[in-house]
């Protein structure tokens, strides 16, 4: 685990951010924020699924690196 968690890396707080818009505009529902939602969504052009794919990657390709 501690592999994954490295707060001092630039490319895992650059994947953090996609993985954690991913999920406010998949748990928009629940929240009901949903202007911040419509704003990460239209500002990144991407679907949750695809926000939270890109996350999880970058932070899998940190971990392996190293």
């Amino acid at each position: 685990m501690n592999k994954y968690f490295k707060p001092d890396s630039l490319t895992w707080w650059a994947s953090l951010v996609p993985l954690v818009c991913g999920i406010i505009v998949a748990t928009e529902p629940i929240h009901g924020m949903t202007g911040l939602a419509m704003s990460i969504t239209n500002g990144s052009g991407m679907t949750a699924p695809a926000l939270i794919t890109a996350g999880l990657g970058g932070i899998g390709l940190r971990g392996a690196i190293k």
